[in-house]
């Protein structure tokens, strides 16, 4: 109970500040929009913000992810949201200027899901 009250309150100081970037640790990739990423002492589910990947690219995005991310890559997080307790970022590798969701749109591997504004 004391875990998921630290990941709530966790989640809302995310959300707190939604133009804020915050640097976490990939720990996993868990499929082609999923990571586990550790902040401090938590560790938590971030979705890719803005992107679908079709069922046949599934897995080219899911292993394309984990060559652009092995464990312990520090990347900065912009949440956009959270649903079903999972935060809804866009992701950036620390030091790349295109966050991970575009660069999957590049690829060829998703497509947007989010108005350019």
């Amino acid at each position: 109970m004391h875990r998921l009250l630290g990941l709530i309150i966790g989640l809302l100081l995310l959300l707190s500040q939604p133009l804020a970037s915050h640097a976490a640790e990939v720990l996993q990739v868990r499929s082609a929009t999923l990571l586990q990423v550790g902040d401090r002492n938590r560790n938590y589910t971030v979705q890719l913000a803005c992107i679908d990947v079709a069922v046949d690219d599934q897995q080219r995005a899911q292993d394309w992810l984990r060559a652009e991310l092995p464990r312990r890559r520090r990347v900065n997080l912009r949440p956009e949201g959270s649903a079903d307790g999972v935060l809804i970022a866009r992701v950036t590798p620390l030091g790349d200027e295109l966050d991970l969701g575009a660069a999957l749109i590049q690829e060829g591997l998703a497509q947007s899901t989010c108005l350019e504004g």
